[in-house]
């Protein structure tokens, strides 16, 4: 028998008590630690891209009304405008146009990796998600440029680099994480609804449409707005195939501009400081407030399916 077993029970359990203590004060140091480093990076990134970007309209004297309604952007030149609406309009349009095509797909591969073919569904659907994860956005910007643009300029009279092009490279980026997330909302429903649903003697289309996605509605329509909230954020593969012009596109086959793919394109051409470099600023603080807005419908969607 050892000395440790010789002790008295009363000092052996105070000898645990304080390395356990040790060990759980730094655990949570270090939890906590991370948690401020986290909470202080994103007030920092918020404080400073608002005060860059509010000095276009502060200290330069650009009307904020114009930034945001006026259609045009001559940023050089004897009359400088300094209108944001193209730019405004083709991320939104961009992102909604790819949502509704990456929506359907999305949510309908989740339906047939759960209840269509739930027994090899995912053994064929799983990799190839997975694959799309994958890809860099480069990848996808580069396959648009040399298969869809020159597609879209043969069959239609526009010039290939347009809206259409934009929001299907968006939608297939997109796909993945509207997929992922809609399968586990699926697998994640109650097997008595499904039950239940069969014993009244739905179909199973019946009970997938009237049933199962009625349930996991709010989970589907977060995936959405994930798969929104990435479209929006989007630059180099966007940048590669929309066209980068500076007018308000008159139909999906026309080139046309998002804020990012402004922004990449025109920061380093800037000086740092001048009235065009701190418009840009205010492009990204456009940015921002759209992140919060996602995230904001994100966890109002949440706060439901948690009722």
């Amino acid at each position: 028998m050892d000395m440790e077993n010789k002790l008295p029970a009363s000092k052996r359990l105070i000898k645990s008590n304080r390395s356990w203590m040790n060990g759980e004060f730094k655990g949570r140091f270090l939890v906590t630690l991370s948690a401020v480093i986290m909470i202080a990076a994103t007030i920092s990134i918020t404080i400073f891209l608002t005060s860059k970007g509010l000095q276009s309209f502060i200290e330069n004297g650009v009307s904020p009304i114009e930034f945001l309604t006026s259609p045009d952007w001559k940023p050089t030149g004897e009359n400088p405008m300094y209108g944001a609406l193209p730019f405004i309009f083709g991320s939104f349009a961009v992102t909604i146009l790819s949502a509704l095509i990456a929506a359907p797909l999305g949510i309908g591969a989740a339906i047939f990796m759960t209840d269509i073919a739930p027994s090899w569904g995912r053994k064929i659907m799983q990799p190839i998600v997975e694959l799309l994860v994958g890809i860099p956005s480069v990848v996808y910007g580069f396959i648009g440029l040399t298969v869809l643009v020159p597609f879209i300029r043969s069959n239609t009279s526009g010039i290939g680099f347009s809206l259409l092009a934009g929001m299907i490279v968006l939608s297939v980026m997109i796909l993945p994480t509207i997929t992922t997330i809609a399968t586990d909302a699926m697998s994640s429903l109650p097997k008595s609804l499904r039950d239940g649903s069969y014993a009244l003697g739905a179909t199973r289309w019946q009970t997938i449409r009237k049933v199962l996605i009625p349930a996991a509605l709010p989970t589907l329509l977060t995936a959405v707005v994930l798969g929104m909230a990435r479209a929006f954020g989007e630059a180099l593969a966007v940048q590669m195939v929309i066209g980068n012009t500076r007018d308000l596109p008159q139909s999906i086959v026309d080139a046309s501009a998002t804020l990012t793919t402004i922004i990449t394109l025109n920061m380093g051409h800037t000086t740092y400081g001048s009235v065009e470099n701190n418009t840009l600023w205010s492009m990204g603080l456009i940015l921002l407030i759209m992140s919060f807005i996602f995230i904001l419908l994100i966890r109002y969607l949440s706060s439901r399916r948690k009722v």
